[in-house]
C-alpha cells in the first residue's frame, strides 16, 4: 500500500516498451493495463490528415526514407509502422492510424484521459492555427477528457482560444524565460523532461497547472517525483510500472 501520494501514470506513446509506439496496439495495451491516461503524437500528411506518429520522418518507425508530411494519407495508410529495427516482423503489418479512427476507437475507453500532442514540424508546414482547428474538430468526440498539448506556444494559445477543454505546454527548458511564458499562458498542464527539474529536489514552479514529467520507467523515481509535487509521470512501460504495489492504486477499471 502506498504511504504517500500515488503517481498518476500517462502512457507515453502508449505501451511503447512492448509495442510499436503510437500505434493502436500500443494504445490499446496501455488502456487495458488500467493506466488512467494515454498520450500520443500527431503529424499531418501532405493532404492535411492528422496521423498518430511522433517523427515526421518514417525512418525510425517504418525503415523508410520518407517524410509523412510529403505523402498523402492514402499512401501513408499502406505503410507499416511496426518499428522493424526494434521488433522485427513480430507484429506484422502495423498501419499508420489517423486521428479520426483513433478517436473513434477511444469511445470504448471513456474513463481514460487523452493527451494529444501536435508536433512542431507539421504545425509549421500546415500553419499553427489551421492545424489546431483541424485537430480539435476531429477530436471533439473525446469531450472533456481531451488535453491538447504542444511545444509550440501559439498552438497551446490557439487551442485555448478555440475552446479546447484543457491545454498543456511542453517545456523546451526549465528556466526563468520559460517560467515567464508559463505564467502568461497559464495552461492546465506543464510537461517537462524530469532531468530538467531542479537538481536539489525542490518542488517545481507553483501555478494553476498540474505537472507531468517524462520519461520514467523506474517506480522509485515515479514515487520520488510525486513526493516533490509532480502530478503525473509519463512512461512507455505503463503495465510494468503498475505492477509495483506502490503504483497499483493508480490503476483504473479498464472500461
Amino acid at each position: 500500500m502506498a504511504d504517500g501520494p500515488v503517481p498518476s501514470l500517462i502512457a507515453h506513446r502508449g505501451h511503447a516498451s512492448r509495442f510499436p509506439e503510437n500505434t493502436w496496439l500500443a494504445l490499446e495495451s496501455a488502456l487495458a493495463s488500467g493506466v488512467p491516461a494515454i498520450e500520443f503524437d500527431l503529424q499531418l500528411t501532405r493532404d492535411g490528415v492528422p496521423v498518430v506518429i511522433h517523427d515526421a520522418s518514417l525512418e525510425r518507425t517504418a525503415s523508410l526514407d520518407l517524410d509523412v508530411r510529403a505523402i498523402d494519407f492514402a499512401q501513408a495508410r499502406t505503410l507499416s509502422v511496426g518499428e522493424p529495427d526494434r521488433f522485427g516482423p513480430r507484429h506484422g503489418h502495423v498501419p499508420l492510424a489517423s486521428l479520426a479512427e483513433t478517436v473513434e476507437r477511444l469511445a470504448d475507453w471513456p474513463r481514460a484521459t487523452v493527451f494529444v500532442e501536435i508536433k512542431r514540424e507539421s504545425a509549421e508546414v500546415h500553419g499553427v492555427d489551421a492545424t489546431v482547428k483541424r485537430v480539435l474538430d476531429i477530436a471533439r468526440p473525446l469531450g472533456e477528457r481531451m488535453v491538447l498539448i504542444s511545444f509550440v506556444e501559439r498552438a497551446v494559445l490557439t487551442a485555448r482560444r478555440l475552446g479546447a477543454p484543457a491545454v498543456g505546454w511542453c517545456l523546451d527548458h526549465y528556466d526563468a524565460d520559460e517560467r515567464r511564458l508559463a505564467d502568461a499562458i497559464a495552461p492546465e498542464h506543464l510537461l517537462v523532461d524530469h532531468r530538467d527539474l531542479p537538481a536539489d529536489g525542490s518542488a517545481p514552479w507553483p501555478g494553476p497547472w498540474q505537472w507531468a514529467a517524462w520519461e520514467i520507467v523506474d517506480p522509485d523515481l515515479a514515487v520520488a517525483l510525486t513526493a516533490r509535487g509532480v502530478d503525473h509521470v509519463e512512461t512507455m512501460a505503463c503495465a510494468e510500472m503498475l505492477a509495483d504495489p506502490r503504483l497499483a492504486p493508480g490503476r483504473i477499471a479498464a472500461r
